[in-house]
């Protein structure tokens, strides 16, 4: 990583250059906001395909020790302590008012190892807050030095088992150690467009090779930022600092699945987590405000910020995130509404350039989800 005005590069940097990526600022590096074949025709061919992405800007994290499963388990209302080697499961991290500091997801590569992948904009507070919660005997380590990549689409799979063939027997959700031009890489099955794809730990020094491996195969095209936001709103995915921050609580967020059974009221190890008493007090009564699906009924995008309306013309929420869905061929949207107008199926108003809009609360994901569990 090298650093040029204020913002940061990522090793795929000159790489991205080559390519003819349009470079933006995002979480204080420079991105790529897309390539020459455009957003459009990045996301459909990520849907058809397989699109490779670079996701180096994200935070990951080595922690090790023997009690590092119960210390983390104090910081998340997830199951840390059974999660079996081998596993990855998506995490929150709560503050003491019940809302979310960050999502995350935590895999286990030993008894006594865990491999930690945070949010580019929160890795800083995130390592922090990590460093500063779990002490006893344990080694919190920022693996500064590797990059991260993404490989996703329903062709994934065979192109990435061409040059690493143990991928092939994964399901979604596992994670392995594995040599990949002659480096040891931690391989995720799972990604954040809602298609079957992999995530690619890989020494810093070594993800351009590895990039340039995966785009000489005929399937894989590179994909910017913009068709990632495009995948993942269409899977309804939630990007931190936008549908879930601070001040929403994971069941106002609708995230009550990320939330371990285990660790909900009534199980074996329920509470114990920042915020646990309010959370479990807005499992119990019910909250005011939920994050839901919303599907405009004309071909208008509605963006995030737009106020929501009732038929009476009464503020009943704003919108998240929004933008058009290329895989539907129609603009989609998630935002906040209050909870008496939360149903699937109420027909609402969002305010674009002071004239409503209707927009349907729908169910989410808007397509399909193509995750490979065996």
């Amino acid at each position: 990583m090298t650093t040029t005005s204020s913002l940061s590069q990522t090793p795929l940097f000159d790489l991205h250059g080559e390519l003819g990526a349009k470079m933006v600022p995002f979480a204080g590096y420079e991105m790529p906001i897309q390539y020459p074949m455009g957003i459009l025709k990045e996301h459909l061919h990520t849907r058809a395909q397989a699109g490779l992405f670079d996701v180096s800007h994200m935070g990951q994290v080595r922690l090790t020790g023997a009690s590092a499963a119960a210390q983390l388990e104090t910081l998340v209302p997830v199951d840390i302590v059974d999660l079996p080697v081998g596993m990855q499961r998506y995490a929150l991290f709560t503050n003491e008012q019940g809302g979310i500091l960050d999502d995350l997801m935590v895999a286990r590569l030993g008894q006594e190892e865990f491999f930690i992948v945070v949010n580019a904009a929160c890795k800083e507070q995130d390592i922090a807050h990590l460093k500063q919660n779990i002490k006893q005997g344990c080694v919190v380590e920022e693996l500064a030095d590797r990059a991260l990549l993404a490989l996703q689409g329903p062709a994934a799979a065979t192109v990435l088992a061409r040059h690493v063939p143990e991928v092939a027997k994964m399901i979604f959700m596992n994670i392995t150690a594995a040599q990949v031009l002659g480096e040891l890489c931690y391989i995720s099955r799972s990604g954040y467009t809602g298609e079957d794809g992999y995530e690619i730990s890989v020494p810093a020094y070594k993800a351009d090779a590895l990039a340039r491996l995966l785009l000489a195969e005929p399937e894989v095209a590179p994909i910017g930022l913009g068709a990632r936001d495009s995948l993942r709103l269409e899977a309804g995915l939630c990007l931190y600092g936008h549908d879930i921050d601070i001040h929403t609580s994971p069941i106002e967020g609708s995230l009550l699945w990320a939330l371990s059974k285990v660790r909900r009221p009534g199980g074996e190890r329920a509470g114990g987590y920042p915020g646990a008493d309010t959370i479990s007090t807005h499992i119990a009564n019910g909250v005011q405000k939920k994050r839901v699906g919303l599907l405009p009924k004309e071909k208008v995008p509605v963006r995030e910020g737009a106020e929501i309306q009732d038929e009476a013309g009464r503020v009943v929420g704003h919108i998240s995130s929004g933008g058009f869905g290329p895989t539907l061929g129609k603009p989609v949207a998630m935002g906040y509404v209050e909870s008496s107008v939360a149903a699937l199926g109420t027909q609402l108003f969002a305010i674009v350039r002071g004239k409503p809009v209707p927009v349907e609360v729908a169910k989410t994901p808007f397509v399909p989800q193509n995750y490979y569990r065996g």
